[in-house]
C-alpha cells in the first residue's frame, strides 16, 4: 500500500519553499508520494486575496511537472465549505483507502494550534503526521511532544511566504527567483497579484 503525505495549502501562489519542503519530506521519510491538496477556502483565511481555485491548481500542476513523486490534488474543490481536514481525510479514505495510506504534512506552527482543529484527536488516532520546522511563536503542547504518530522531519527552514511574494510583486519587485519558472510564466502571463 502506497504511503501518501497530504500537504494542504492555498498555494497562492506555490513557490520554491513549498517544493523544497515537499521534496525533502518525500525523499527523507517513508512516504512514497506527496499530494498538494489545494484548499478552496480555509476556515482561517478570508477569500478576497485568493485566486480562483482552477488558477491555483494550474500553477501547482505546472510546478510539479518534473517531480514524479509530487502530485496536485483538487479533492477539496467538490467538498462542502469551509473545508475541515477531518472531512477531507474521510473522503480520501473512502475513495482511495484500498490503495493508499494517508498521512498529514504540516509546519511546526500548525502543530502548535493543532489542538484547535476539528476532531484533532481522531486525526491523531488514525493518521501519521510529518512536521517540518518553521520559525514561529508559541509552544508545542506537551501531549504532542514525543507522540508516536508525530514524526519530525529535518527539512530546511524556508522563510518564504506566498503573502510576501504577492505583496512584493504588487510593489513591482522581482519575485521570479522565488517561484518555479513555469509558475512565474503563468502568473506573469495572467497578470496575477498586480
Amino acid at each position: 500500500m502506497k504511503q501518501v503525505g497530504l500537504y494542504f495549502g492555498t498555494f497562492n501562489p506555490i513557490h520554491i519553499g513549498h517544493l523544497a519542503i515537499a521534496n525533502h519530506v518525500v525523499e527523507y521519510s517513508d512516504l512514497d508520494e506527496v499530494w498538494f491538496v489545494i484548499t478552496p477556502q480555509s476556515p482561517f483565511k478570508t477569500k478576497q486575496s485568493l485566486l480562483d481555485d482552477h488558477h491555483r491548481y494550474q500553477m501547482v500542476f505546472e510546478a510539479l511537472q518534473d517531480y514524479p513523486k509530487l502530485r496536485p490534488s483538487k479533492i477539496e474543490f467538490n467538498l462542502p465549505q469551509p473545508n475541515y481536514t477531518i472531512n477531507t481525510l474521510a473522503h480520501l479514505d473512502e475513495e482511495y483507502g484500498s490503495e493508499y495510506q494517508f498521512a498529514l504534512i504540516m509546519g511546526e506552527d500548525n502543530l502548535k494550534s493543532f489542538h484547535k482543529w476539528k476532531n484533532y484527536e481522531t486525526i491523531l488516532e488514525n493518521y501519521a503526521i510529518y512536521v517540518y520546522p518553521r520559525i514561529s511563536d508559541g509552544k508545542i503542547e506537551h501531549r504532542f511532544q514525543d507522540h508516536p504518530k508525530i514524526n519530525n522531519v529535518d527539512a530546511p527552514i524556508m522563510e518564504i511566504s506566498s503573502t510576501f511574494i504577492r505583496n512584493k510583486h504588487k510593489e513591482g519587485k522581482n519575485v521570479r527567483p522565488l517561484l518555479p519558472e513555469s509558475v512565474w510564466k503563468y502568473m506573469d502571463e495572467m497578470n496575477f497579484y498586480r
